[in-house]
């Protein structure tokens, strides 16, 4: 099956004179076809590392555009809870009986204080 070099002539093999060529042509075309099957496993290899960067790109914005919203939201929450704590000193329910509330009735509320709406 092996093909010798001698001062640049070819000799077959004399164990297997006769199957060379046949040998040499079948060994050809494995070695195309590997060549073509790594190739292939190569582009797949480089479509997915495209995939997943792509993937990462979108994971990336998702999770800046997340954090500002956290940001928002917590600027909102501050705001709200500094006008909560404004509120408070005049708010007439805060300063009503919560104990019945506990046991299932409404708290009463002085409504004096609200302005009537008609």
């Amino acid at each position: 099956q092996r093909l010798l070099l001698e001062k640049g002539n070819f000799f077959q093999d004399k164990r297997k004179s006769g199957f060379g060529l046949k040998d040499e042509g079948r060994r050809m075309k494995r070695r195309e076809k590997n060549r073509v099957a790594a190739q292939k496993s190569r582009k797949r290899q480089t479509q997915r590392a495209d995939q997943l960067h792509q993937a990462c790109e979108l994971l990336e914005q998702r999770n800046r555009k997340l954090k500002r919203e956290v940001d928002s939201l917590s600027e909102e929450q501050n705001f709200l809870s500094e006008a909560l704590r404004a509120h408070e000193p005049f708010c007439p329910i805060m300063h009503c009986s919560f104990a019945s509330s506990r046991n299932g009735t409404r708290p009463h509320v002085d409504d004096s204080s609200f302005p009537s709406v008609h």
